[in-house]
Order: structure tokens, then sequence, then C-alpha cells
């Protein structure tokens, strides 16, 4: 199985983003969740937002109006970011998983080698 996302960069406050994640190797059928991720400097990994079983969307509320998911046959994965803030700066992963789990990291069975995102004040 292999995920590579793609997308980040710097940019300053107020700007936007377009993460994509590329997923091959991993079973079509097999997919429940996919989600996006991100783990800051000396910091937890923490869900960022998922699609679920039935096309279920959560957000974290720290993203919510301002960062979009979206996916095309779970074999693309994207993440639009508006509004970026400074508190957003991290390395952004994406994720696969057959569990029901798709806001824990434990809900995922591979994830990509993930794109840093800094966002300058």
């Amino acid at each position: 199985v292999q995920l590579m996302e793609s997308g980040g960069g710097s940019v300053e406050a107020g700007g936007s983003l377009r993460l994509s994640c590329v997923v091959s190797g991993y079973t079509y059928a097999m997919t429940n969740c996919m989600g996006w991720f991100r783990q800051a400097l000396g910091k937890e990994r923490e869900v960022v937002t998922s699609i679920g079983i039935g096309d279920n969307i959560f957000y974290d509320d720290s993203v919510k109006g301002r960062f979009t998911i979206s996916q095309e046959n779970k074999t693309r994965l994207y993440l639009q970011m508006n509004s970026l803030k400074p508190e957003d700066t991290a390395i952004y992963f994406c994720a696969v998983g057959r569990s029901s789990l798709c806001r824990y990291t434990w809900g995922y069975d591979a994830w990509g080698q993930g794109t840093q995102v800094t966002v300058s004040s």
C-alpha cells in the first residue's frame, strides 16, 4: 500500500493550500475510513478531518468552516485549506483504514509520509 501526499508549502496567515493524496495498492472494498491528520512539532498526531462509511464527514472544531475534505473513487483524497492560521502549521498525513474508527489514529492501516504546511503570521 502506498499513500503519497503533495501540495504542502509555506503561506502567510489567511492564505490557502490544497493537499492531495494518491492511494495505491489498497483494496477499494476494504476502505471505510479516509482521513487527514496532522502533527505539530512536539505534539501528538491529531485528526483534522475524515470521511467514513456512507460519506460521513467529521471535522475537528479547529478547522470547521475553513477546511474541506473530498475524495475520488477512494483512490484520491483532498484537503482544501482556507483562511490558514499559524496554529495550522504541522506535518499533514493522509491515511486509509478498514475500521469504522475514523477519528482515531488506530482506526487506520496505512499512512503517507506526510507533507509540511507552514503558516506564517
